[in-house]
């Protein structure tokens, strides 16, 4: 398996369905001021380039990385019932200099 360059054909509905929210913590936002970096929530099944391929779709800028975390669901009480919040993915995104995310809907 080859880790050059491939063309990145994906289907575009898939692509819009892959990031589910943006992040907006404290953690967040120090990462996106330090590293340049923007934090998504995305689908548990999504890849890296699924990802590097839906954030420059969505919002126009150029992706330089991707890096990716497993957030394990906390084990919480609802009434006098355990139960399990949902297993997360988040992806940290680097953009390349010069570039910057709007989340209002226009290009930067």
């Amino acid at each position: 398996m080859s880790h050059g360059v491939q063309p990145t054909k994906f289907d575009e509905g898939r692509l819009a369905q892959v990031l589910i929210s943006p992040i907006v913590s404290e953690k967040a936002t120090s990462v996106a001021e330090k590293h340049n970096q923007v934090l998504f929530k995305v689908l548990r099944d999504a890849t890296k380039t699924e990802i590097k391929a839906a954030v420059e779709l969505l919002f126009k800028v150029e992706v330089k990385s991707v890096q990716v975390a497993n957030q394990k669901g906390k084990v919480k009480r609802f009434g006098g019932r355990t139960g399990r919040r949902d297993h997360a993915k988040k992806a940290y995104v680097s953009l390349k200099p010069g570039q910057e995310l709007n989340f209002s809907g226009e290009a930067a």
